[in-house]
């Protein structure tokens, strides 16, 4: 009975790529056309950062790459990963989910993260923590779209969720609309740990949808390290690359 009902309802309201509203056989998936498309992020990359370095005889032979910013500088951050470049093909759609309601598209980016953060996922994560946003933003957006990854992820791989440990304490200005410099202070001292208990010597995988400059990302693992967290890994749908 179930997979006659299941089949009325596909009938009546087929699986649609997730990009471009294609009919297709899979739900919460995307068609090829649209896949091909896409630049998912692979090897070889920095096993620091997830940046992706040019593909070469040499670099893919090596599984121990770290690119000259993680060389030069101790990164805040145990480990990022991200599953696709953010181009003018991936923006859309991310922005879709970000500001239009598209919710739909949480489970589609939950399967591509549970891929792309294979690597932290291996070093072990206890705790899985949305980026926040600010009380304005919620009213104004309705949903934290960080949350919904998150929630969504979890039921992957059966990671607990604390949605509301790490809170936002002052409302900012979009970074977005920001110069790199002006990221960092627009975003200094924006949250804090409302719990510090149930991070305290934990493995913490902060979850966002885009990383662009990563300031918004190091600034929460800072706070969360400061309340003895015990490592910080980051992992987003997807990341701009330095040109």
């Amino acid at each position: 009975m179930i997979l006659i009902l299941k089949t009325l309802l596909n009938l009546i309201l087929p699986n649609r790529c997730a990009y471009c509203g294609k009919i297709i056989e899979s739900e919460h998936s995307i068609c090829t056309e649209c896949f091909s498309k896409l630049h998912f992020i692979s090897a070889p990359y920095c096993q620091i950062c997830g940046t992706p370095f040019e593909t070469g005889t040499e670099l893919a032979s090596s599984s121990h790459l770290i690119c000259p910013d993680c060389l030069s500088k101790k990164p805040i951050t145990r480990l990022h990963r991200s599953c696709i470049v953010y181009d003018d093909f991936s923006k859309k759609t991310l922005l879709d989910f970000k500001f239009n309601d598209k919710i739909f598209l949480s489970k589609l980016f939950a399967k591509w993260l549970k891929v792309a953060g294979a690597d932290i996922f291996e070093k072990g994560v206890d705790v899985m923590v949305p980026v926040p946003l600010s009380f304005q933003r919620i009213l104004k957006r309705k949903y934290n779209q960080s949350a919904l990854l998150a929630y969504d992820l979890s039921k992957l791989i059966n990671v607990e969720v604390l949605p509301h440990t790490l809170i936002k304490i002052r409302h900012t200005k979009p970074q977005a609309a920001l110069s790199e410099n002006l990221r960092l202070t627009n975003i200094k001292n924006a949250y804090a740990v409302k719990n510090p208990n149930q991070i305290k010597g934990k493995r913490i995988l902060l979850i966002d949808d885009v990383m662009t400059t990563g300031s918004t990302l190091n600034e929460c693992a800072k706070t969360l390290l400061k309340a003895g967290a015990q490592s910080v890994d980051t992992l987003t749908i997807a990341r701009t690359l330095k040109k």
